[in-house]
């Protein structure tokens, strides 16, 4: 693959994928290498090479299928520790050229592909992703986001010439200089993980950085290590051929009663942060006045006006909300249908059968013995089930809860829970104004479109949205909702039905969350995304 052919890819925004999603187009033999990986790592110690004097290992990861320990450990050094690594490994990577940190990450992540089907497991097992999602999310998906944060770098980086004769004339004599432009890295970049996204929502601050000339602390969520730390053994060992310092990058292992997250994001040293998760710990990192990136929390809304199949898109946004069981930061939240029905060909369906279709369309998916279990996967943590019962408990009368058992055929353990639907008016918006992870939706009764815009604009521009989904048929809705929307800079996707799924993010395509609203404050993988990470320097020198 030539460096023009990912620039050219960069700015199209067409369909790219240098890693397959698929797989079945791998080697068949890697399925069951990469499990009996797994299978060997469990109840053992995962030795790093930038560490490999290291006595002290930690690990509390739980699998959501299995609900038992994964008895992995991993090694767990002091923050100072930590940070005097980076520096010294800072000031051997800043002084590598752009093209040479470009072709060494991308060695990487070569070396990464071939653990895809290893990584897919280590996902399963610390998320609650089905297989199919962990093995496209946390390998393919997450390193053409990586290698996309590569391609913008490499182009912003060679925005400036390296040097250039300046020439002024004066009259009777020229004045020449000779300058020079250098693009100088912060220092170290720390990067905090989440618990449903270990690789996909990470790796793209770990490769903006080190693709800036920046080292990098990798502070994953002490009960999802396991993906990310195998990016990390391939790295450092990438690293090592090349005779780099290892700790380039580096995990960071904490527990969470005894958390070393702030202690690394108040170092003076560290001078880039990107995180992933909640609107607390995130308002915490945006207020240190350090370069920071932030993925927050979002509501997501969809609007119901009219359509040209219900059925269609009832299976649609119940499938939405059903993946992974509602723990995608892109997953729909809310619902709006007005009071007099949704417009269509064959005439208006009232609000009662819209809300029945979509019952209707979420029975059939979980009914679906094929299709229930991979879709919800598992829940993540207990946490979120207690989070989601109190609210049905709060709201019993209004919520629609399936007579349906799901279960999966080979985790019988599995932590599983069938989605369940809160139906409320538009007025009552405590009770759906508010951030609900995991397998619940709010259906919202308005008054029609313009009540509905009016407050899907409002919740994006005071709670963030990270995805807008949309049904119309009406294009001077459409524009209306796009422009009102982008407004509030929420991205909105039109009469998804099919294989198109709000949820859905696409590397070389589409650009996630946008920064704009409360939902973040930054972009992958615009160029602000990458320009914010180093400072261009000019150096003159008379000739």
């Amino acid at each position: 693959m030539q460096i023009a052919d990912l620039l050219k890819a960069n700015r199209e925004r067409k369909f790219f994928a240098h890693y397959n999603e698929n797989p079945k187009a791998y080697n068949e033999d890697l399925n069951a290498s990469g499990l009996n990986a797994f299978q060997t790592k469990l109840n053992s110690n995962f030795t790093l090479p930038g560490n490999p004097n290291t006595s002290n290992f930690y690990g509390e990861e739980i699998s959501p299928y299995l609900q038992t320990g994964l008895g992995i450990h991993y090694p767990k050094l002091s923050a100072d520790e930590l940070i005097s690594n980076a520096n010294s490994a800072f000031n051997q990577w800043r002084k590598l050229s752009p093209q040479q940190r470009f072709d060494i990450l991308f060695e990487t992540l070569d070396a990464v592909s071939k653990r895809f089907f290893e990584i897919a497991y280590a996902t399963m097992h610390t998320t609650g992703q089905s297989f199919l999602m962990s093995f496209q999310a946390s390998g393919p998906h997450a390193c053409d986001r990586a290698l996309e944060v590569m391609v913008t770098g490499i182009e912003q980086l060679q925005y400036y010439p390296n040097e250039v004769d300046w020439v002024k004339n004066m009259g009777k004599f020229d004045l020449t200089l000779h300058k020079n432009y250098k693009a100088v890295p912060k220092g170290i970049g720390l990067v905090i993980g989440c618990s449903t996204f270990p690789t996909w929502n990470t790796v793209p601050g770990v490769y903006a950085d080190l693709i800036t000339g920046n080292s990098v602390i990798i502070k994953p969520h002490p009960k999802a290590v396991y993906p990310i730390a195998i990016f990390v053994e391939e790295m450092q060992n990438v690293f090592i051929k090349h005779n780099l310092n290892p700790n380039i990058v580096q995990l960071a292992i904490d527990s969470t009663t005894e958390p070393i997250t702030k202690i690394l994001a108040e170092h003076p040293d560290v001078k880039l942060i990107d995180y992933t998760g909640g609107n607390t710990f995130g308002d915490y990192v945006e207020s240190l006045g350090k370069t920071c990136f932030t993925e927050k929390a979002g509501i997501n809304s969809v609007i119901v006006d009219s359509c040209q199949n219900f059925n269609a898109v009832a299976q649609n946004i119940a499938f939405s909300f059903s993946l992974y069981s509602g723990q995608m930061c892109t997953a729909p939240q809310n619902i709006y249908i007005p009071e007099s029905g949704v417009n269509t060909p064959d005439g208006v369906i009232s609000y009662e059968n819209a809300v029945e279709g979509i019952r209707m369309a979420l029975k059939g998916l979980m009914e679906n013995p094929k299709a229930a279990a991979p879709t919800l996967g598992a829940i993540q943590n207990d946490g979120t089930i207690s989070r989601i019962e109190d609210k049905i408990a709060q709201h019993q009368a209004q919520t629609i809860q399936l007579d349906v058992k799901v279960e999966n055929a080979e985790f019988n353990t599995a932590r599983m829970r069938v989605p369940s639907i809160i139906t409320t008016d538009a007025a009552d918006s405590s009770t759906y104004m508010q951030e609900c992870f995991g397998p619940l939706v709010f259906i919202v009764k308005t008054s029609g479109f313009d009540e509905t815009l009016k407050i899907v604009k409002d919740s994006a521009a005071k709670h963030g949205a990270i995805t807008c989904l949309a049904y119309t048929t009406d294009k001077s809705k459409m524009e209306q909702i796009e422009d009102e929307m982008n407004s509030v800079f929420t991205p909105v996707s039109f009469n998804f039905t099919g294989a198109a799924f709000v949820n859905q993010h696409a590397a070389f395509s589409d650009l996630h969350v946008s920064g704009g609203n409360p939902s973040g404050n930054a972009t992958f993988t615009n160029a602000e995304y990458i320009n914010k990470r180093y400072i261009w320097i000019g150096n003159r020198y008379m000739l």
